[in-house]
Protein backbone atom coordinates (compact mmCIF):
# COMPACT_ATOMS: atom_id res chain seq x y z
CA UNK A 1 0.00 0.00 0.00
CA UNK A 2 1.43 3.41 -0.93
CA UNK A 3 2.31 5.79 1.85
CA UNK A 4 -0.25 8.41 2.74
CA UNK A 5 2.71 10.57 3.77
CA UNK A 6 4.96 10.92 0.70
CA UNK A 7 6.57 14.05 2.15
CA UNK A 8 7.78 12.05 5.14
CA UNK A 9 9.14 9.29 2.90
CA UNK A 10 11.05 11.70 0.65
CA UNK A 11 12.43 13.41 3.76
CA UNK A 12 13.55 9.98 5.04
CA UNK A 13 15.32 9.40 1.74
CA UNK A 14 17.06 12.77 1.91
CA UNK A 15 18.03 12.31 5.56
CA UNK A 16 19.67 8.97 4.81
CA UNK A 17 21.46 10.34 1.75
CA UNK A 18 22.84 13.18 3.86
CA UNK A 19 23.97 10.72 6.54
CA UNK A 20 25.76 8.64 3.91
CA UNK A 21 27.43 11.73 2.47
CA UNK A 22 28.65 12.66 5.94
CA UNK A 23 29.96 9.17 6.63
CA UNK A 24 32.01 9.02 3.43
CA UNK A 25 33.15 12.64 3.39
CA UNK A 26 36.91 12.82 2.79
CA UNK A 27 37.16 9.13 1.89
CA UNK A 28 38.18 7.52 -1.33
CA UNK A 29 37.00 4.08 -2.39
CA UNK A 30 39.98 2.26 -0.86
CA UNK A 31 39.46 3.95 2.51
CA UNK A 32 35.75 3.14 2.37
CA UNK A 33 36.37 -0.51 1.56
CA UNK A 34 38.87 -0.76 4.43
CA UNK A 35 36.50 0.80 6.99
CA UNK A 36 33.92 -1.80 8.05
CA UNK A 37 32.10 0.60 10.40
CA UNK A 38 31.51 3.12 7.65
CA UNK A 39 30.44 0.38 5.22
CA UNK A 40 27.99 -0.95 7.80
CA UNK A 41 26.59 2.53 8.46
CA UNK A 42 26.17 3.24 4.76
CA UNK A 43 24.51 -0.12 4.16
CA UNK A 44 22.06 0.53 6.99
CA UNK A 45 21.17 3.93 5.55
CA UNK A 46 20.65 2.29 2.16
CA UNK A 47 18.29 -0.22 3.79
CA UNK A 48 16.22 2.61 5.27
CA UNK A 49 16.27 4.48 1.97
CA UNK A 50 15.05 1.32 0.21
CA UNK A 51 12.27 0.89 2.76
CA UNK A 52 11.13 4.48 2.26
CA UNK A 53 11.04 3.85 -1.49
CA UNK A 54 8.98 0.71 -0.87
CA UNK A 55 6.52 2.66 1.25
CA UNK A 56 6.20 5.25 -1.51
CA UNK A 57 5.30 2.55 -4.02
CA UNK A 58 4.18 3.95 -7.38
CA UNK A 59 4.23 7.46 -5.90
CA UNK A 60 8.02 7.39 -6.20
CA UNK A 61 7.78 6.92 -9.97
CA UNK A 62 5.06 9.56 -10.27
CA UNK A 63 6.71 12.21 -8.11
CA UNK A 64 10.37 11.53 -8.94
CA UNK A 65 10.39 9.97 -12.42
CA UNK A 66 13.49 8.75 -14.15
CA UNK A 67 15.04 6.90 -11.24
CA UNK A 68 15.22 3.11 -11.00
CA UNK A 69 12.81 2.87 -8.06
CA UNK A 70 12.20 -0.85 -8.50
CA UNK A 71 15.95 -1.45 -8.25
CA UNK A 72 16.13 0.78 -5.17
CA UNK A 73 13.39 -1.25 -3.51
CA UNK A 74 15.00 -4.54 -4.55
CA UNK A 75 18.41 -3.50 -3.24
CA UNK A 76 17.03 -3.41 0.28
CA UNK A 77 16.24 -7.11 -0.05
CA UNK A 78 19.79 -7.78 -1.22
CA UNK A 79 21.17 -5.96 1.81
CA UNK A 80 18.90 -7.89 4.16
CA UNK A 81 18.96 -11.36 2.64
CA UNK A 82 22.10 -11.62 0.49
CA UNK A 83 24.30 -9.51 2.74
CA UNK A 84 27.22 -11.88 2.24
CA UNK A 85 27.21 -11.12 -1.49
CA UNK A 86 27.21 -7.31 -1.22
CA UNK A 87 30.18 -5.81 -3.05
CA UNK A 88 31.70 -2.82 -1.22
CA UNK A 89 32.72 -1.36 -4.58
CA UNK A 90 29.05 -1.34 -5.64
CA UNK A 91 28.04 0.34 -2.38
CA UNK A 92 30.67 3.01 -3.07
CA UNK A 93 29.34 3.52 -6.61
CA UNK A 94 25.82 3.96 -5.28
CA UNK A 95 26.94 6.36 -2.56
CA UNK A 96 29.06 8.54 -4.82
CA UNK A 97 27.33 8.18 -8.16
CA UNK A 98 23.66 7.37 -7.73
CA UNK A 99 22.67 9.15 -4.54
CA UNK A 100 23.36 12.73 -5.63
CA UNK A 101 20.88 12.27 -8.50
CA UNK A 102 18.37 10.67 -6.15
CA UNK A 103 18.73 13.56 -3.70
CA UNK A 104 18.00 16.06 -6.46
CA UNK A 105 14.93 14.07 -7.55
CA UNK A 106 13.66 13.80 -3.96
CA UNK A 107 14.09 17.54 -3.43
CA UNK A 108 12.19 18.25 -6.65
CA UNK A 109 9.41 15.89 -5.53
CA UNK A 110 9.18 17.70 -2.21
CA UNK A 111 8.86 21.02 -4.01
CA UNK A 112 6.06 19.58 -6.16
CA UNK A 113 4.33 18.19 -3.09
CA UNK A 114 4.63 21.53 -1.30
CA UNK A 115 2.92 23.27 -4.21
CA UNK A 116 0.15 20.68 -4.21
CA UNK A 117 -0.38 20.97 -0.44
CA UNK A 118 -0.24 24.77 -0.36
CA UNK A 119 -2.36 26.00 -3.29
Amino acid sequence: MPSNRPVTRFLDILDNIRLIQGYIQGMDRAAFEADSRTRDAVERCLERLSEAASKLGAQADELAPGLPWSAVRAFGNVLRHAYDQVDPARIWEIATGDLPRMAAAAEAALQRLDKVQDP
